[in-house]
This record gives C-alpha cells, sequence and structure tokens, in this order.
C-alpha cells in the first residue's frame, strides 16, 4: 500500500503539482532551506515575494550570517512568527562558526540548529538532496491521517508517533524529492482543511477517511482554549520634525526583537513617561481608535496616545531607542501592525 502511495502521488506530480516555485528553480539546501522556514505556519501565496527578496538580499549562508539582526527582521517584517527569522539568522552564523559555512548533511545535525527540527532537516535533505528522509509537516499530517484514518490530534503524542511511522512507511527509496514535494502540493491544494477535493484526489480510491464518510472529522480537531484578550498602551511620541520614538522589544516574546513604540499598562505610566523622559513633553487630548491584533493565542488591544516633545531624556538615549523618520524609513524590523499603527495616527507608513 506504501509503494502505491508514492507512485500515484509521483504521477499526479507530473501533471498537476507545482513546478515554477522559485526555491525549485536552484534546489541547494540553503535556498530549501529559507522556503522552508517561511513556509512554517505561511501559506506559499503569501511567502513568494518575501522570500523573493530575501534571497536577493542573502543569496548564501555567509551573506545571512554577517547581517545585522535588524535587516533581517525588516525583510521579514509582515511575515510574522519572527522568531523564524531570529532563529534563521542566528543558525546561519552558527553554520558558518561550526560547519565551515556548510548546511550539515546529516538529519540529526541539521535539526540541532536553532529552529530546524526533525521535519524541516527532513524536507531540506529530500527535497535539495534527494535524501530519503520522512517529512511530516501539517500538510502531510492531514494526508495521512485521512488516508490512514489515524484519530488523536496530530499533536498528542501517540498520534504523532503513528503519523511519524506511517510517513516513514509512504516515503520511498527514489524520486525522494518529487515524492515529498508531491504529498506537500496534495496537502495543499487539494486534501485542504476545508471543503478538500476528493474527487479529484489520487488517492481516493484507498482513502479510509472518504470510504467512511470522516472526512470533515480528520485529523482529530485539537482542544481549542478561549482566546484572551489582552490589552497595552502605546505612546506615539513625535518630535516637531516628524519623527517618532520607537524602542526595540526584548529578544524573547511578542515581536522579539522589533521596535515599537514605548509600551504601558497604563495611561498614568504612559503620562508619567512623557513628563519625566521626554524633553517637553506633552500628551496630545485628541483620541486615537483602539486598535486589535490577533496572535496565535491570544487578541492584542492596543490604545494608542500621541504625544509631542522636543526629544528624549540623555539618560534614555541608547542603541534601544531612535527616532523613525518615515520619509527616510531605517531597514529595521517593524511589525505590520506597527507600520499601520503610525500611518493611522498620521505618521506615513514606510
Amino acid at each position: 500500500m506504501s509503494a502505491a502511495i508514492a507512485a500515484a502521488l509521483i504521477r499526479w506530480h507530473a501533471r498537476h503539482g507545482r513546478h515554477d516555485l522559485p526555491w525549485q528553480t536552484e534546489r541547494t539546501p540553503y535556498r530549501v532551506w529559507v522556503s522552508e522556514v517561511m513556509l512554517q505556519q505561511t501559506q506559499v501565496s503569501t511567502v513568494l515575494g518575501y522570500y523573493q527578496r530575501f534571497m536577493q538580499r542573502f543569496p548564501d549562508v555567509a551573506t545571512l550570517a554577517a547581517a545585522s539582526l535588524d535587516e533581517v527582521l525588516h525583510l521579514w517584517s509582515g511575515l510574522g512568527y519572527y522568531s523564524r527569522a531570529r532563529h534563521l539568522h542566528r543558525a546561519a552564523q552558527c553554520i558558518l562558526s561550526d560547519c565551515a559555512g556548510v548546511l550539515p548533511e546529516e538529519r540529526e545535525r541539521l535539526a540541532q540548529l536553532p529552529g530546524i527540527g526533525r521535519s524541516t532537516a527532513a524536507a531540506i535533505l529530500a527535497l535539495a538532496l534527494d535524501r530519503r528522509e520522512a517529512i511530516l509537516d501539517g500538510n502531510v499530517k492531514r494526508v495521512l491521517a485521512r488516508y490512514f484514518a489515524i484519530d488523536g490530534a496530530p499533536d498528542q503524542r501517540a498520534t504523532q508517533q503513528e503519523l511519524w511511522r506511517r510517513a516513514e512507511d509512504c516515503t520511498p527509496t527514489s524520486n525522494v524529492a518529487v515524492y515529498t514535494q508531491a504529498i506537500m502540493d496534495l496537502g495543499a491544494t487539494l486534501c485542504t482543511r476545508r471543503q478538500p477535493l476528493c474527487l479529484q484526489c489520487p488517492l481516493n480510491a484507498q482513502c479510509a477517511a472518504r470510504l467512511a464518510g470522516r472526512v470533515h472529522e480528520l485529523p482529530t480537531p485539537r482542544a481549542r482554549a478561549v482566546r484572551p484578550t489582552r490589552g497595552t498602551i502605546m505612546l506615539l511620541a513625535r518630535r516637531q520634525d516628524g519623527q517618532v520614538l520607537l524602542q526595540r522589544r526584548p529578544a524573547h516574546g511578542v515581536w522579539g526583537g522589533l521596535w515599537t513604540p514605548p509600551e504601558f499598562e497604563s495611561r498614568a505610566a504612559a503620562e508619567q513617561f512623557c513628563n519625566v523622559r521626554l524633553r517637553q513633553g506633552q500628551l496630545e487630548p485628541d483620541a486615537l481608535p483602539v486598535m486589535r491584533h490577533a496572535f496565535t493565542h491570544f487578541e492584542l488591544r492596543i490604545t494608542p496616545l500621541r504625544a509631542s516633545c522636543q526629544g528624549l531624556d540623555a539618560v534614555m538615549e541608547g542603541a534601544q531607542t531612535l527616532w523613525y523618520n518615515a520619509r527616510e524609513p531605517a531597514r529595521i524590523g517593524l511589525p505590520a501592525p506597527i507600520a499601520a499603527l503610525l500611518s493611522s495616527a498620521g505618521t506615513p507608513k514606510p
């Protein structure tokens, strides 16, 4: 059965699979690695432009490793899940210092690099080097869970073990790169989470979920907690020249390493900062609309306050602050919601 799955997918991919993605034109481990990291929790259509711009600026590991984190985050801005960019940058530096600038060709060593892990390491080797390595990304999990009618949420340990076993069994000994791309394409284009196109699927004759009428039940949904709402206040402090104060966020956590306006838990705290840390700082009375942004595990409610000032207290000046000039924007990591906030508050979006 496993051999039949691979053969059917390889035949299907020859006619219906994706063959013109930018990382397919030159399948080097580096190019595949960058694409796989970008595609984690992000659709191909969103990734395409980011990938092309990223590769133009960072065509190899050495260039990426030598770049500043700010520039890497700048090119990632709007793609989300910024820890991926930080891990990519740190992994490139590890590859340069510990692996002579060459990505390891052993799955175990690859998987130890920041942000890679077992499935991404396998995808790099399978797609770039045609190595027999089984992958298990979200699309593959869905295909296998339906085809073999595997119950249990994919994040449960027993379910994961069964999915990995099936993934290993189905991976062929030849044409591994084609098969790997084919099963990912099937999950992305036909065996989708909602409204799967079962009649067009090359595996439909033996798909256990289809035969049992359980396609929409599988994979088993994971238990979802109620997404809480968190509130924050952001101070848009502007000098007379129109530049707005930004601070670098801590490396870990929400928007780690990116730049945002100063953030406070209360209006009183923002007002104190304005009075103490800004030179001739004064809150402006006009109310700005609240902005909401959904993260995976919570929703953020941003209440913006605008202030005018002559500058920043000298004690606050340093590497973790900058005055942002939207007319000549710096190449820094700026979250898309913050760019929208600056725009709505009268500061043009870069």
